[in-house]
């Protein structure tokens, strides 16, 4: 069971017993409101912040410190929760009780994260323009790769034709212009300023006690979100009264069809479970209408799934088709979506996306960066269900509870991106 405890008035500890692992995982995560004031920076400063301490200042002595922390792991995190980027590290490392008599692991890790984000590597009160620049151009490389992928791109841009004026509408890394602007000293004003205003949520996987984890925890929490505000509700994405197209031209061999729905239904309705299956159920897989209809049976399209984004209330139907068939695709398509809402799903389809997540539920507490992964972003927006709970909710779900939810679906906007020729 998770026990939250509170280090401090805007710093939560969220910790989960587990003696199964020989290694434990731990997260921090300072909360910020997903904007583009400020998604650029915020990617490229924990980037930045992993690149020197002041005991460790650069990779090479990082990477020294690591080995002689049993070989300890740290990765950055950056993700976007509905209307909330989360910025910080995950660290995983040997438990205590598998380290050589007398050596503690757990302690040192701890402090090692404390010093990676209150103690940087600086250069005369700003950021080590050589780490910013270097930094700068790997998140560029990042940001350009998307458009790179065609698939990937289609349905970003579908998201924000379709989000124009939401949060959801900025890339979770941020622009590539808004990177290239940003200075050593900008880079640091901002990690100052956000150190003081973030709500901190930090995740422990392991076998420590909680008093123990807490009291290693408090040097770094006291010095964290001491003019921090709780971050705003999360926002349900709101429909419009006409849906909308859009399109654009690439040097693509393979159209590209996205289509955003709005839904009701968030991860904190008491629908959330059945709204799951309802997505797994139309597109969410092998053996959903869209893989066995509109791919298999009628061979419109190369591709074709849904994916559901429950902090914000918006389903996503992503699908490669030949550029003739845009018009057929998009109307089978959305003769699955009534299929659902009339309720005509069989007891296979419906056993078959059941059976999917549960399985997918089951094997979270398979690893701690999964578990981790699950109860960390379940807090952050909002989501009540714990694991014993969601299988529950999603075992009871009926033919009748899928078609309740599919007729909250409604289509918002559909984004085309088709080949110079077509």
């Amino acid at each position: 069971m998770i026990q939250t405890i509170q280090l401090s008035n805007h710093v939560v500890l969220r910790h989960c017993p587990d003696d199964r692992f020989k290694k434990g995982a731990l997260s921090v995560q300072l909360l910020r409101p997903m904007c583009r004031q400020e998604a650029a920076n915020n990617a490229l400063l924990v980037a930045v912040l992993l690149r020197g301490t002041k005991d460790c200042p650069d990779l090479r002595s990082i990477t020294w410190r690591l080995d002689e922390l049993y070989g300890a792991a740290v990765s950055t995190l950056v993700r976007r929760i509905g209307d909330v980027q989360t910025v910080g590290y995950y660290m995983n490392f040997i438990e205590d009780r598998f380290a050589l008599p007398g050596d503690k692991v757990l302690a040192p890790t701890i402090d090692f994260l404390r010093q990676l984000i209150l103690e940087p590597a600086t250069v005369n009160g700003a950021f080590d323009p050589e780490f910013v620049e270097s930094e700068k151009k790997n998140l560029i490389s990042a940001i350009e790769s998307e458009r790179n992928d065609k698939r990937t791109y289609a349905a970003a841009q579908m998201i924000r034709y379709m989000c124009q004026g939401d949060s959801f509408a900025e890339p979770r890394i941020g622009r590539k212009e808004d990177v290239a602007a940003i200075t050593p000293q900008s880079l640091y004003d901002h990690y100052q300023m956000i150190l003081r205003t973030s709500p901190v949520e930090i995740f422990y996987v392991g076998s420590a006690s909680a008093q123990e984890v807490a009291d290693l925890l408090r040097p770094l929490a006291d010095a964290l979100g001491t003019a921090a505000e709780n971050p705003p509700a999360q926002t349900i994405f709101t429909p419009v009264a006409e849906p909308r197209e859009f399109s654009e031209t690439l040097d693509v061999n393979q159209g590209k069809l996205s289509m955003g729905f709005t839904t009701s239904i968030n991860n904190q309705h008491p629908d959330f479970a059945a709204m799951q299956v309802f997505n797994t159920v139309y597109g969410g897989g092998m053996t959903s209408k869209l893989f066995l209809n509109v791919r298999e049976k009628m061979s419109l399209c190369y591709y074709a799934n849904s994916g559901y984004y429950g902090s914000k209330g918006i389903l996503t139907v992503s699908s490669g088709i030949d550029e003739e068939h845009y018009e057929t695709a998009k109307a089978e398509i959305l003769h699955q979506l009534a299929l659902c809402v009339q309720g005509k799903i069989t007891p296979e389809e419906l056993n078959s996306a059941k059976q999917a997540i549960i399985t997918g539920l089951r094997s979270t507490p398979d690893s701690p960066g999964s578990l981790e992964g699950f109860y960390a972003t379940a807090a952050i927006s909002g989501m009540k269900l714990d694991i014993p709970d969601y299988i529950q909710a999603v075992e009871s779900v009926t033919v009748q509870d899928v078609a309740r939810c599919a007729s909250t679906v409604k289509l918002h906007t559909t984004f085309f991106l088709k080949g110079v020729n077509a």
